[in-house]
């Protein structure tokens, strides 16, 4: 029986996507980003497949993410973006390297050493233009005027974040680039540093400092909005038709009447809705794809059926059972992205569990 609502993930092009960016990097080392659960993909495919692949060091945002990620690799290096956050101990066993982003992570991190009497590693997140996660020009200076206060801690990498990655013409990523570089210098630290995700590997070699951290382009997002996008497909969202009716004019479409047929037409009702992450902003604006050729949604989403016009397509030449593709090839996730208002990233984070996942390649 086929599946009501089926994501095909291709690891093998996670992986080519990974070894294009190390490519890209060098000399500097490449990471993975896998938090939100690889992107919404699965974390526990994607990270044994890029390890397979040579990937070392892994992020993550959070301790739980981190230990989970623990549990599939044995000897990575696992970076969490959070911060100890209460979880010092829970970290420390699962040897998970926190990023500390302020001073009283950086306490709770130096006294969870203290406890084990012994040094543990850690990374320092500095603030070089977000103000959001990171230590500012004052804690910085304050940090270079008091080293002690990273006592009991071994300062394994410094890192910061770009604001404007994708904009390549941003005064800020100059900007950003400097600063940090500054900042850093003012540690008197020989840590490796890094500063680049995805985008900002195409900054070039003055943004890729030590190691680069790609996460969207991995999982086939384009990095550089504007141009053709470099990286592989990663996913495909297909979704089984359930229903094809004829209509006419003033019959009307889902919940709220929001779209009215002028004439005849016909459609095609398809098992996916807002509870699979197909968002409720693509009604009346989302396409599909049949058999080639695309097709519009009509009415509103639901929570578990959209409405596609197939008055286009020729009579027969569509039947209950048939597919439409929501992301796949000439419809991207970033394409559904621009059709919701909103970016790649959400697309696939927000990908709910119910379709049943086919994974092709790697470790599949």
């Amino acid at each position: 029986m086929l599946p009501l609502l089926e994501l095909t993930i291709d690891l093998d092009a996670v992986v080519a996507n990974w070894r294009v960016l190390r490519g890209m990097s060098k000399p500097a080392r490449c990471a993975a980003v896998v938090k939100a659960d690889a992107y919404g993909l699965g974390m526990e495919r994607v990270a044994p497949a890029l390890a397979a692949a040579g990937c070392d060091t892994f992020f993550v945002a959070t301790a739980d993410e981190g230990l989970a990620l623990r549990r599939l690799l044995d000897d990575a290096t696992i970076a969490v973006l959070a911060g100890p956050a209460g979880a010092a101990a829970e970290m420390a066993a699962a040897a998970l390297l926190p990023v500390l982003n302020d001073f009283g992570q950086i306490a709770e991190w130096r006294a969870e050493a203290k406890r084990l009497g012994r040094e543990l590693p850690a990374a320092l997140h500095l603030d070089s233009g977000m103000s959001r996660l990171g230590l500012d020009e004052d804690a910085v200076n304050r940090l270079a005027d008091q080293p002690g206060l990273l006592g009991g801690l071994h300062i394994v990498l410094v890192m910061s974040h770009l604001a404007c990655a994708d904009e390549p013409d941003s005064p800020m990523n100059d900007a950003q680039v400097e600063r940090f570089g500054d900042l850093g210098d003012r540690l008197r630290l020989t840590a490796p540093r890094s500063l680049a995700a995805s985008s900002g590997i195409w900054l070039g070699p003055q943004a890729h400092f030590d190691l680069v951290r790609p996460g969207m382009a991995l999982y086939g997002l384009n990095p550089i909005p504007g141009a053709a996008n470099p990286m592989r497909p990663v996913v495909q969202l297909d979704a089984k038709i359930l229903q094809i009716r004829d209509v006419d004019t003033p019959m009307t479409v889902g919940y709220g009447a929001t779209h009215r047929f002028k004439g005849p037409g016909r459609t095609a009702t398809a098992a996916v809705g807002y509870a699979d992450g197909y968002l409720r902003s693509l009604g009346n604006s989302g396409q599909g794809i049949i058999k080639g050729e695309r097709v519009p949604v009509v009415g509103r989403i639901s929570m578990d059926l959209t409405v596609f016009d197939v008055s286009a397509l020729p009579p027969g030449d569509v039947a209950p059972g048939d597919r439409v593709t929501l992301i796949g090839p000439g419809h991207d996730a970033d394409a559904l992205a621009a059709e919701a208002g909103t970016i790649g990233y959400e697309i696939l984070t927000a990908l709910g569990h119910r379709a049943t996942r086919r994974y092709l390649g790697g470790a599949a």
